[in-house]
């Protein structure tokens, strides 16, 4: 088996689903006898500085021809295609979602991520990707032979803990602070409900740090400040305590590639309100969750309202989001789908 190099940008141990993502199938290879290399790019991507886009390029240049390197899709949308194109070893991307399809971007770079991405991707020997949606939409939007594609969903680890609910009902959130996570429509939903009696937790890293502080200043603005908290980032410990005590779990999101936090709050028994964009209505199944529009706070509140004021209702949806998440893939199974597509890339062109 040839050596991986898996090109990751910033820190690998950032709190994100497409960090964590990347950990464990780097972590899940190695377990199943592949030699897997850790290939740190600059932490600017996808939006990179002179000097990591040149760091970046002199460390892919050095690589060995025999190899194969896994690049993660928030390096490969961005970098300069004449990179791309003269790499030596077989390239896989890994595509989370396509960067053009982040939230709050310019239309001027929304074009260029799209076409960039586009291109880089027709260098790619394979590509894998966390869901149906996203392989349709490389398909359809990129020009990605279907044949090329792997569809390896993130793998759920089994939840061995008793819910402990909290008195009010606590809402929480769980994503990084990002436009796209739709942290604002969430609090709008929140002013629209604050009748009834709930609490909620936004958990998850500020990696926007100006729409961090826009979500903060929105917090106060709607008198919310002492009953949402924005808890940042949060230890794998505190975030097991929320998915214990939590009754309902929310993401206004803009768009998912997969979402593996709601195979998180499935795992732990949550019923699921979120919005119906892109990979969520396949990863939560009908009768888990009830997903609305975006952007739409008012149908958002008023299916916090609706599961907030039924009981049997949450208790209906919480056995149905069990029963799911019994049956969503392990992590070893999801990197032995990406194994066997490893397998299938041929050295002899190297």
């Amino acid at each position: 088996m040839r050596e991986v190099f898996f090109a990751i940008p910033g820190d690998i141990d950032t709190q994100s689903g497409g960090y964590g993502y990347d950990r464990r199938l780097m972590r899940e290879l190695r377990l199943q006898g592949r030699k897997v290399t850790h290939l740190e790019l600059g932490s600017s991507y996808p939006s990179p500085s002179v000097s990591h886009a040149a760091q970046a390029a002199l460390t892919l240049a050095n690589l060995p021809a025999n190899c194969v390197v896994i690049m993660d899709g928030l390096a490969l949308g961005a970098m300069d295609t004449a990179v791309i194109a003269g790499l030596r070893p077989d390239l896989v991307a890994l595509i989370h979602h396509p960067l053009a399809l982040e939230g709050d971007l310019e239309s001027v770079r929304k074009e260029w991520l799209f076409n960039n991405e586009r291109e880089n991707l027709r260098h790619a020997r394979r590509v894998i990707v966390p869901s149906p949606h996203t392989a349709l939409l490389l398909v359809s939007d990129y020009g990605v032979p279907t044949e090329l594609i792997t569809v390896a969903r993130p793998g759920i680890d089994r939840i061995q803990s008793v819910s402990k609910q909290v008195d009010p009902p606590l809402i929480l959130a769980v994503g990084i602070q990002v436009p796209r996570k739709g942290h604002d429509v969430l609090l709008r939903a929140l002013a629209e409900i604050r009748q009834l009696s709930w609490q909620a937790v936004i958990a998850g890293p500020a990696l926007d740090r100006e729409y961090a502080s826009r979500i903060l200043l929105l917090t106060k603005e709607l008198g919310l400040t002492d009953r949402v908290t924005i808890a940042g980032r949060v230890s794998d410990e505190d975030l097991a305590e929320l998915y214990r005590s939590a009754t309902v779990f929310a993401l206004a999101t803009r768009f998912e590639g997969y979402g593996m936090v709601f195979a998180e709050a499935m795992a732990h028994g949550l019923p699921i309100i979120s919005c119906n964009v892109g990979a969520v209505a396949d990863t939560v199944p009908e009768g888990a969750g009830l997903l609305v529009q975006a952007e739409e706070p008012m149908a958002f509140g008023a299916a916090l309202a609706r599961l907030l004021n039924s009981p049997s209702l949450r208790e209906e949806m919480s056995s149905a989001a069990l029963v799911a998440s019994a049956n969503l893939i392990s992590w070893k199974e999801s990197a032995q789908l990406v194994s066997e597509m490893l397998d299938l890339i041929p050295t002899d062109d190297c």
